[in-house]
């Protein structure tokens, strides 16, 4: 019979993002992800060989859940267009102060120079973006988006205003990181709201 193997992998990963979090490349060891855990490092030594290892275990988690996100923040009743609000936030989701913001985008620029790393990072940015445009989709089947509305093409807009307010929002210091999502989302979807939703999405 296997040994239990007591803290499961996936409580360790998301461990491993919320330090990532608080203390970015540099502050992120296996040890620090231990203590967030209880456990000795030599246990996270033995699931993952090295923190390059976490990481890449980290990168492919993030990549299995990006394809099912958009299931995810499905709920009865919400409209399309509030589910690719919730799911705009949490593509983001960890980084609701300036300072972790910055440590989760030292790590993307790491995955950008790393070829297994960069990857995976793709397979995320991938996902998502299908994830985005399956929602648009089905907002524009239901008579939420204008008819001819390049549902690919806005599916592209929105997953580069989500990265680029999340920056401007670090940067500029106002509000919450939701906030400024919303507010932004906002205003790429009304040119293509039909003619009965003159003001936008509700909040």
């Amino acid at each position: 019979m296997a040994r239990p193997r007591g803290v499961e992998d996936a409580v360790i990963l998301q461990a491993a993002a919320r330090v990532m979090g608080r203390v970015g490349p540099t502050g992120l060891t296996l040890a620090a992800v231990a203590r967030e855990v209880g456990l000795v490092p030599g246990t996270l030594v033995q699931r993952f060989g090295s923190k390059r290892g976490l990481l890449l275990a980290l990168a492919d988690r993030s990549a299995k859940e990006a394809g099912g996100a958009a299931g995810r923040v499905r709920d009865a009743g919400t409209s399309a267009l509030d589910a690719l609000a919730a799911l705009t936030s949490r593509n983001l989701a960890g980084m609701d102060t300036p300072e972790s913001f910055a440590h989760h985008l030292a790590f993307l620029c790491t995955d950008l120079t790393d070829p297994q790393l960069y990857e995976r990072a793709l397979a995320v940015h991938r996902a998502q973006r299908r994830a985005i445009e399956e929602l648009l989709a089905e907002a524009a089947d239901a008579g939420g988006l204008r008819a001819g509305t390049d549902v690919a093409a806005l599916a592209g807009t929105v997953q580069a205003i989500t990265a680029g307010a999340g920056l401007a929002w670090a940067v500029e210091r106002r509000g919450t990181l939701a906030q400024r999502l919303r507010r932004e989302l906002d205003a790429v979807l009304l040119a293509h709201l039909p003619p009965r939703h003159p003001h936008g999405p509700e909040e």
